[in-house]
């Protein structure tokens, strides 16, 4: 069964578009934990408009299952990350004023850098992940270059197609999935993925190791309440065969 990691961005948009502390973004990560959460991403920005940098020394002392930090390795990042040390970082290259990630890295263009920023994080001990597209198999290829520990599979375009109806879409995220796996990668996925769509993709990509998930999921929760939304995801993960 894939992890189920559960970004909080959309909890401290809420708390900052007050000011104070409501929610409690620390409590958010525990009550998910105890729900059965089996991991807690964050993506701070440069200019902290969600997360701030702070918030990831907070979530390190609490987080009792799996920190995942991602971000474009910038040098405030790159410190940020390996002064708390999580259990994983994903590489993700969004421009400071992105609203949300749109793009896999091009592995092959950065490869030099790439490389250089994944050993400085892996001396550290932590693992490496490398968000990436899925329709061209060389920068899957790259990436295993790069000596990254997992990809990442961007999965805006099969949200898209799968809403449309077009469930052939899954192909290209399957054989991404399956080349990731046989090159020595484990393999991530997120973006856009719901409690609509998940059981899908999960069923086709067995190679799943972990969905990273939050927009969607803090929506849901709207309507379902935060404990039955989690435990929602982990049931539909669960049944995959």
């Amino acid at each position: 069964m894939a992890v189920l990691s559960v970004n909080v961005n959309k909890i401290a948009t809420l708390r900052n578009s007050r000011g104070g502390d409501v929610p409690n973004l620390v409590q958010v990560a525990k009550d998910i934990e105890e729900f059965g959460g089996q991991g807690i991403t964050i993506h701070p920005r440069p200019d902290e408009r969600h997360i701030r940098y702070q918030d990831a020394f907070d979530l390190k002392e609490i987080v009792t299952t799996e920190l995942n930090i991602e971000g474009n390795p910038i040098p405030k990042f790159k410190k940020l990350v390996l002064d708390v040390n999580p259990k994983q970082v994903t590489l993700v290259p969004d421009g400071d004023d992105n609203i949300t990630s749109d793009a896999g890295w091009d592995t092959i263009t950065h490869q030099s850098f790439l490389k250089d920023v994944i050993a400085e994080f892996k001396a550290a001990g932590i693992r490496t992940s490398i968000f990436i597209d899925t329709g061209n198999p060389a920068l899957i290829e790259a990436a295993a270059t790069t000596g990254a520990d997992r990809v990442e599979l961007y999965t805006e375009k099969f949200a898209v197609e799968y809403g449309k109806g077009n469930t052939r879409v899954i192909t290209e995220y399957a054989e991404a999935a399956k080349l990731a796996k046989q090159l020595g990668m484990g393999v991530n996925a997120g973006h856009d993925l719901s409690l609509k769509n998940i059981n899908f993709f999960a069923k086709h990509i067995p190679e799943l190791d972990e969905v990273s998930i939050g927009h969607a999921l803090i929506s849901e929760a709207l309507y379902y309440g935060l404990q039955n939304v989690v435990n929602m995801y982990l049931y539909k993960l669960q049944d995959v065969l």
